[in-house]
């Protein structure tokens, strides 16, 4: 099994953080290049076993929501039919962490999966640098929020 892993420190406080990622059909909102992204079967973007169906530089990519918790602000989910990548048994998982020295948010993302072990590395560092530039663009969305989509009053306690 390997293991890929980012994370990164935003000045903007957890709920804020957590308020764009939460619903899992955001990607578009947060992920530069991401084009139309839409929730299958009616469900909404916060419900465990929905499916994202989004387009991504010119390749459809579906995923499940497997788990999501407002407690811990995390989400993961899962490849759904063929993954746009060699591996087996993705999983990847988004969470947001309280900074209270600052109010700011630690953000980690990581995946685990199968691969060929000839190509763990390569694939590795081709997910840790997705994350870092996925991650790299949420936070130019949040910068670019006016201040009706921020929370107000947010603190590290919310």
């Amino acid at each position: 099994m390997a293991s890929a892993y980012y994370s990164t420190v935003f000045v903007q406080a957890a709920p804020e953080v957590w308020k764009i990622i939460r619903d899992f059909n955001n990607y578009t909102v947060w992920v530069a290049g991401a084009g139309e992204s839409r929730i299958e079967d009616g469900k909404s973007g916060d419900t465990v076993g929905a499916i994202r169906n989004v387009l991504y530089q010119e390749r459809r990519i579906r995923q499940r929501l497997l788990a999501q918790s407002d407690v811990e602000r995390s989400q993961t989910y899962e490849f759904c039919g063929a993954p746009s990548l060699p591996v087996t048994g993705f999983q990847a998982t988004l969470r947001i962490t309280p900074i209270v020295d600052g109010d700011g948010a630690f953000v980690e993302w990581w995946a685990t999966f199968d691969c060929d072990a000839a190509g763990r590395d390569e694939l590795v560092g081709t997910l840790q640098g997705w994350f870092g530039k996925w991650l790299e663009s949420l936070r130019d969305t949040m910068g670019r929020l006016p201040p009706r989509f921020r929370l107000e009053g947010a603190t590290a306690a919310n």
